[in-house]
């Protein structure tokens, strides 16, 4: 995609758009963004490669696919126009790889799953199918508004399908082109703005819904102690290598809309 496709498309995707009946405002603090790059070959079997090209960039002077894990705190997530006032708070860890829709030739995303930490995970996973389970968290994140950057931050979650460790160092400076992309518009149209995903739903068929965001003031991280069980039993990373991301960003607050409910793919 030449630059004037990746500002055209980055632009659309940061127009507002209107909520609908069913839809989820959350306003998402401690979102953190651990991008890994890794061989096409091992997310191959996982991805249905008929819908979705799995992206490649060059880093390191190999060709290397994107994946990332994705922990943040869920401050008020509500439905505004089915019942505004009832506001929900928990932790939540995305896990996804970076695709293009073989349709539209657009970046989207491949959810593997999704954490949340609570009880109410099984409302989602009962009424529209989702790979989402249950997980405990510890969260201890201070961000200091003063300096632009955080002094600690710490998520763990206890989960019998994706446990995770991650403690990040805040380096408080703002994120710019990273190893493979070309500008910083293509960063943020790939990693932070793929409005589409797209998943494996618990009964077999393709599922998919998508988000709007407004943009994100991002830092870059730097990793102090990353794991992520979810990659070390399907045998995409070793342990040596959650250690070694291709990036780290942090955002402390960012508005999400998802727009529900998801759809099925037959």
């Amino acid at each position: 995609m030449d630059a004037a496709q990746c500002h055209k498309l980055l632009a659309r995707r940061c127009q507002p758009e209107p909520v609908g009946r069913w839809d989820v405002r959350s306003r998402l603090a401690h979102f953190a963004l651990v991008n890994y790059a890794l061989p096409k070959e091992r997310l191959a079997p996982h991805i249905p490669e008929d819908r979705f090209e799995i992206a490649e960039f060059d880093i390191g002077g190999r060709r290397r696919a994107m994946m990332s894990a994705v922990p943040f705190l869920d401050l008020d997530f509500h439905f505004p126009r089915l019942a505004p006032l009832a506001k929900f708070r928990f932790a939540q860890t995305n896990y996804r790889v970076y695709v293009n829709d073989r349709r539209t030739g657009e970046p989207c995303v491949w959810f593997f799953g999704t954490t949340l930490g609570s009880r109410t995970v099984c409302i989602p996973r009962s009424l529209w199918r989702l790979p989402w389970h249950f997980a405990r968290y510890q969260v201890s994140c201070i961000h200091n508004s003063a300096a632009g950057r955080y002094d600690s931050y710490r998520i763990s979650a206890g989960s019998e399908w994706a446990p995770a460790e991650i403690e990040l160092e805040d380096t408080g400076n703002p994120v710019a082109v990273c190893n493979g992309f070309h500008s910083v518009e293509e960063v943020a149209l790939v990693l932070t703005h793929p409005v589409d995903g797209y998943f494996r739903r618990e009964d077999g068929h393709l599922g998919h819904y998508s988000v709007w965001h407004e943009k994100m003031s991002l830092t870059v991280a730097r990793p102090l102690r990353l794991w992520f069980g979810l990659f070390e039993w399907m045998n995409l990373l070793s342990r040596d290598e959650m250690n070694q991301p291709h990036s780290v960003f942090l955002c402390p607050e960012v508005e999400f809309l998802i727009h529900l409910p998801p759809r099925c793919l037959r």
